[in-house]
Order: structure tokens, then C-alpha cells, then sequence
């Protein structure tokens, strides 16, 4: 058997009880092992962590996307966050890179599980992309739950890889996928100024020949500050420390500092290394010197 994250993010982040009985669902599944929930009122999302065998982490999935369906109605849903479904999007993460065969086939068979069983449509994405053109997830949510609804039918392009072509009317759309370890990452700027924060967005995504694997968006923030919304998808090429300099280096151009980041969810222990290498000059330094990894080591 082998062992999987899986990072399900759901459109609630305002309504406690609706975020605690999805992550109850979640947490019901013997042999899952439910290890974070994180919300956000500003997106109005939230992100569950659990890890599990291949069997009990696709029915834990389920249960989360079932419980999502039937408590989130996206046709009332605001938020700053980009989104096309009650689960919106749900990732499977292989703790060992040669394992992703088994992440692939875990996202198709609960994409058609739900498809068939809840109605809802599901697209493949990343690594369990059936079509080339579903690997990125932004051009799958493209520009919402909305624009899905006209689109489904009529577009061939916006068909799912499983279920009918028509959103669920309350749920939307699922994306399921296989991917890399991705790093959600905010840096909040302390200014009102929403152009400052989309233009820097703008330069350091790699779409826009910014910094490599990098994707972000400039929100607001409704303490009145403004934030760059960052999916770091491969931190081996872009670091968290790379985007810090980066956006800070913009926004002091605009006489502008950074006053603090988030990061959503977990972080990988070798992103920390990576972090502090760059911080100490330690270049030497490796996940060998954790203390905790190598105390892990001897007990697993």
C-alpha cells in the first residue's frame, strides 16, 4: 500500500460549521489521518490535510466532496478566491515522487465516482490529465462557476474528462488531480493600492514571462491592505525566499513594505531547509541535520 496526502480546497472559509463538518467527514474514514484545516474569510476557502493508503484517502476524498456538495451553494458563494465548485479543487500528493502512477489512478477513479454518484462533472488535471489542455488547473477553472455554467455545453474545450456537460446547479465543478508538492503562499502589502499588488502579480507569474512555476494574483484584503496570492508550484525552482525578494523589491520601488506573509497549509521539511540555506548562507545544510527528520527516521 502506499501512503498519500491529499489537499482538498473548498469554497467556505466564513461558516465554521460547514468548514467543521467537511473536515468531519473527512476525519470519519478509518486509516486517514486528518492533519490541517485552514480558513480564510477574504477567499471564503478553506483547505483540508489528510494522508492515507490509496483506498481510504479516494473515500475520504468522497466524503469531503460529498459533505461540500450538500452544504455549499456557490450560486450565494462570494469570494476573493477564483472558484468553480463546492470542492473546488482536490489533489493527490505522492510522498515519494515514484508513487504518482498511484496518485493518477486514485484521481481517475474518484473523478468517476463523483461524476456517476454526486452528479458532479470532474476535470483531470496536472499529472492526471487526460488532455494536454487540462494539465493547468487555471485554464480549467478559467473564470469561474458562472462562466462554467454557459460554457460547459457548448464549448468542446470546457467539456469534463467525467460526467455530463453540465455544472451541478448548487456545486459546480470538481478538479482532480495528481501533482508535485505545491506551496500556497500570500505576501501581504501594506498599502490599499490594488494595482500595485495586481502589477506586481502580473510581473513575477510565470505566464507572464515572470519567475519560473510561480502563479499569483494581487487581491484585497478587507482589512484594507492588499495581497499577492501565490501557488508555488515547484519550490526547487522558485523559493519562497525567491518571491519574498522579488515582490519586495517592487513594492519598495512604489515606496510600499512588505507587512507580513501567509503560508496555507503545510510546508514540505526540505522548503524550510531550502529557506534556511539561503538565510544562513549554509549551503552545506540538509535535511540529514533536522533533528526531528532523523529522530522520525529511527522510528519509522
Amino acid at each position: 500500500m502506499t501512503l498519500i496526502e491529499c489537499i482538498p480546497n473548498f469554497s467556505e472559509g466564513r461558516r465554521p460549521e460547514v468548514i467543521d463538518e467537511i473536515g468531519a467527514a473527512v476525519a470519519s474514514v478509518d486509516g486517514v489521518q486528518l492533519l490541517d484545516v485552514q480558513s480564510d474569510a477574504t477567499h471564503n476557502r478553506c483547505v483540508v490535510t489528510f494522508v492515507g493508503h490509496e483506498g481510504p484517502i479516494a473515500e475520504a476524498a468522497f466524503r469531503g466532496i460529498q459533505t461540500a456538495a450538500a452544504l455549499i451553494d456557490l450560486n450565494e458563494h462570494e469570494g476573493a478566491h477564483p472558484r468553480f465548485g463546492a470542492a473546488d479543487v482536490v489533489p493527490f500528493v505522492p510522498l515519494h515522487s515514484e508513487h504518482m502512477p498511484v496518485c493518477v489512478d486514485v484521481a481517475h477513479v474518484l473523478a468517476r465516482r463523483v461524476a456517476v454518484e454526486l452528479e458532479i462533472p470532474a476535470f483531470l488535471y496536472e499529472d492526471a490529465a487526460r488532455v494536454p489542455e487540462h494539465r493547468n488547473l487555471a485554464v480549467i477553472r478559467g473564470k469561474g462557476f458562472e462562466a462554467l455554467r454557459e460554457a460547459i455545453a457548448t464549448d468542446p474545450a470546457r467539456r469534463p474528462d467525467e460526467g455530463q456537460p453540465r455544472v451541478h446547479p448548487t456545486a459546480g465543478a470538481v478538479a482532480i488531480g495528481a501533482r508535485f508538492t505545491l506551496i500556497a503562499f500570500n505576501v501581504n502589502l501594506d498599502s490599499d493600492d490594488l494595482e500595485l499588488a495586481q502589477r506586481i502579480a502580473r510581473e513575477i507569474r510565470e505566464r507572464d514571462g515572470g519567475m519560473p512555476r510561480v502563479k499569483a494574483i494581487g487581491l484585497a484584503l478587507d482589512d484594507g491592505a492588499v495581497q499577492v496570492s501565490m501557488n508555488l508550484t515547484d519550490y526547487r525552482v522558485t523559493s519562497m525566499a525567491d518571491v519574498v525578494g522579488a515582490i519586495g523589491g517592487r513594492a519598495a520601488a512604489a515606496g510600499v513594505v512588505i507587512r507580513e506573509s501567509e503560508i496555507v497549509g503545510l510546508l514540505p521539511q526540505d522548503a524550510l531547509v531550502q529557506l534556511a540555506k539561503s538565510a544562513l548562507h549554509a549551503t552545506s545544510l540538509s535535511n540529514a541535520q533536522v533533528l526531528e527528520a532523523r529522530v522520525l527516521d529511527t522510528l519509522l
